[in-house]
């Protein structure tokens, strides 16, 4: 690229050097030509003058005022081809001394394909990258103050309850034995939420920094969903919610990293049980081909707004807006969700509606890690 850009810069140049010398040749040849025949006509008119006699008879002085016609006149045609290009050239130092002052909005009009083109297309292209990592650095610190802020919320909250009512339990005041054995229950209850939040958190982190390596193996990803349900089947009866896993195989071997996928999962049948409680059921459904493996978990419950489906994956997004202790989490569990996903090279879609909000996972069987691109959580 380099040395196409030089050589196309010499070519200009020595054409139009080439140029001037042709046209100072031609007006040499005229001025020569004609002053001499006009020197020689005041000669014999008897109108002679000592110029005339001098360019008559050719002597030094006259070559060299010839000479420095010459050199003018190719200075000047040379000057004339060469102002297109200062002028361009002094744009990109007007353009480069605006952004050095902060103004990455400017561009410089990319004209013609030579070396000053390219230099003016770099330059654009310098600019938009600069203005692409002033605007992730931005909101990097929006995500971090936006972090510290959930994180104080979420954290806070069922800490305050179990102070609360370790308070009440420590207290001067005798209570009924029946009075303390609920308050231990509900610290318990929030304590356990805490230490669901503190796992989100510090889950979120590693996975959006990269910290986690993956360790892919060979898996059975309808065991892997089947034991996943059967685990979850003391939230199910709390939530009074049937739950029922359909596959199109009996087993179906992928390569994955068995724990990230077991969090996905869980992340996922989490969610439906929260938001699907009103539907009485959940369905996971497993649909091997080939090459790939769809996943799709369905609850009937709460109905997610169109308007509010594409920010579904967002971190700290929450359907429900509200920060109950029934269904309020981090916002992260989805988000994290697709970043699983996103490390397996695979894709995560939701659907809602009438027929039941879907979770829909689609996985290569045959996964390779060497060649993946693993991207963070926006």
């Amino acid at each position: 690229m380099k040395s196409d850009m030089g050589r196309k810069f010499h070519i200009r140049i020595f054409t139009n050097i080439l140029f001037c010398a042709v046209v100072t040749g031609l007006i040499e040849v005229f001025l020569v030509t004609n002053l001499s025949m006009l020197a020689e006509y005041t000669i014999s008119q008897g109108k002679a003058n000592a110029v005339a006699v001098r360019i008559a008879e050719s002597d030094a002085i006259v070559v060299l005022l010839y000479v420095l016609a010459g050199i003018a006149i190719f200075s000047a045609v040379f000057m004339l081809l060469q102002e297109k290009t200062i002028r361009y050239i002094c744009r990109i130092s007007d353009t480069i001394e605006k952004i050095s002052e902060g103004d990455l909005n400017i561009k410089v009009e990319v004209v013609g394909d030579d070396e000053l083109s390219g230099m003016a297309e770099n330059l654009n292209k310098m600019a938009a990258e600069l203005r692409d990592l002033m605007d992730r650095e931005r909101e990097a610190e929006r995500t971090k103050n936006e972090l510290i802020t959930n994180v104080a919320h979420d954290l806070r909250t069922p800490l305050t309850s179990i102070i609360g009512y370790l308070e009440l339990l420590s207290g001067k005041t005798s209570l009924p034995p029946q009075m303390q054995e609920k308050y231990i229950n509900i610290a318990y209850t929030k304590a356990k939420r805490l230490e669901k939040l503190i796992e989100d958190l510090f889950g979120f982190t590693k996975l959006n920094y990269g910290k986690i390596s993956m360790k892919v193996d060979k898996l059975d990803i309808v065991k892997l969903l089947s034991q996943l349900l059967e685990e979850f089947y003391p939230s199910f009866a709390d939530k009074n919610l049937s739950y029922e896993l359909q596959s199109n195989v009996p087993a179906q071997i992928i390569t994955a990293d068995g724990n990230l996928l077991a969090r996905l999962f869980d992340n996922l049948i989490n969610n439906a049980i929260k938001y699907g409680a009103d539907g009485k059921r959940v369905v996971v459904k497993i649909h091997a081909e080939e090459e790939t493996v769809t996943v799709s978990v369905i609850n009937y419950g709460y109905v997610i707004p169109p308007d509010e489906l594409p920010l579904i994956f967002n971190k700290f997004y929450r359907v429900e807006h509200s920060r109950s202790s029934s269904t309020g989490g981090t916002g992260l569990g989805l988000a994290i969700a697709k970043n699983i996903v996103d490390m397996h090279g695979g894709t995560i879609n939701v659907s809602s509606g009438v027929d039941g909000t879907v979770f829909t996972i689609c996985l290569r069987v045959h996964f390779d890690i060497s060649k993946e691109n693993f991207g963070k959580i926006g």
